[in-house]
């Protein structure tokens, strides 16, 4: 991360996902959520308590991308910010994980306010039934 006037700044940009997993500290482990990820680092959310503080290393086990080490940066209402260990064999991993598996996930807020907005209309265009009737 570089800093700009005391403003931090990631290197790489992240990707939306949604990988499901488990964070491991120490002897405890909990089910997590991926949300978006880079080469450097991820944005986890988790389901349950982590109690560990920021600069704990912790390991991230997915089955699509294997099993990843890095060091919490931040915490916050249950979501966590890991910076992965730079090792060229965690590289191939998230590499691997891009070719093969990723599919662009839009956020999950964006299609719930569609869909509110759909429902409080009283007739919602469909594509298939305009261009029949045109």
């Amino acid at each position: 991360m570089t800093r700009n006037l005391k403003i931090t700044a990631r290197k790489t940009d992240r990707k939306n996902c949604r990988v499901f997993g488990h964070v491991k500290y120490l002897n405890s482990q909990v089910d997590a959520r991926i949300l978006d990820l880079s080469l450097t680092g991820a944005a986890l959310e988790m389901k349950g308590p982590l109690h560990a503080a920021s600069g704990s290393k912790v390991r991230i086990e997915a089955e699509n991308l294997g099993l990843l080490e890095g060091i919490i940066r931040w915490k916050h209402n249950g979501r966590v910010g890991i910076q992965f260990d730079v090792n060229s064999n965690a590289r191939a991993q998230i590499s691997s994980y891009f070719r093969f598996f990723h599919k662009e996930m839009r956020p999950v807020l964006a299609i719930r306010q569609l869909a509110k907005a759909g429902a409080n209309s009283d007739r919602m265009p469909h594509l298939a039934t305009s261009t029949l009737k045109s």
